[in-house]
């Protein structure tokens, strides 16, 4: 099996000559390579069309730079972090919807959720509480739907998961439906047919079992 997977954009501006670079976490590598599953960075949108034959799925990861409030009808605020560079909500979308076009599963984590949702017509809160701090991540516990994927996958309906995010979902998009929540409220899930999105972060818990279980379920 191969998968699509988002390479991410970061700028080190303390660096003289090699300040940008993109990059994709060690956790996916070490959990993919257990699962014997082929990973295919991507970083642009070059020959999509042969990316996306290619490849049997697609995971949108996590990133620094927020999601541009202009793709929902939205100003920035000041709490949204547009970054420096504008191309990562371009790709994320070229990706979402050329994946979509063949009918193959998709994978959003964190930020990747939030490109879902928006891509398919959703919004977002531009800044929430009580999500990330200073420190990193925080853990708090969500509630599942009944006969979701997430419950066939954890067998129960509450699970403690880690937070590092300051967006959420907003406004659902049409046709997805949430299957979990945080305490506050807050939509930690979503999915439709092949599609599903989670906000909290399952490679950095090493959550083998999760991906496995997703794999499973959707090929």
């Amino acid at each position: 099996m191969i998968l699509a997977i988002t390479q991410r954009y970061e700028k080190f501006d303390n660096e003289k000559y090699f300040r940008e670079h993109f990059y994709l976490n060690k956790y996916f590598k070490d959990i993919f390579e257990e699962l014997n599953v082929l990973l295919f960075p991507v970083s642009s949108d070059i020959q999509l069309e042969t990316v996306v034959n290619i490849c049997d799925g697609l995971i949108v990861t996590g990133r620094s730079i927020d999601v541009n409030p202009k793709y929902y009808g939205e100003e920035a605020i000041e709490e949204t972090n547009l970054g420096n560079y504008n191309l990562e909500d371009e790709l994320d979308f070229s990706l979402i919807k050329s994946f979509h076009k063949l009918n193959k599963p998709i994978l959003g984590i964190c930020a990747g959720i939030q490109s879902i949702n928006v891509c398919f017509g959703g919004s977002l809160y531009q800044d929430i509480q009580n999500h990330s701090s200073k420190e990193g991540l925080k853990m708090h516990s969500i509630n599942i739907e009944k006969d979701s994927f997430l419950e066939k996958c954890y067998k129960t309906n509450n699970l403690k998961v880690n937070s590092f995010h300051h967006q959420a979902i907003n406004k659902v998009a049409q046709d997805f439906k949430v299957i979990a929540t945080s305490e506050d409220g807050i939509i930690e899930s979503i999915e439709y047919n092949n599609i599903i999105g989670v906000q909290w972060h399952p490679e950095q818990m090493m959550d083998v079992e999760f991906f496995k279980k997703y794999m499973e379920a959707y090929f």
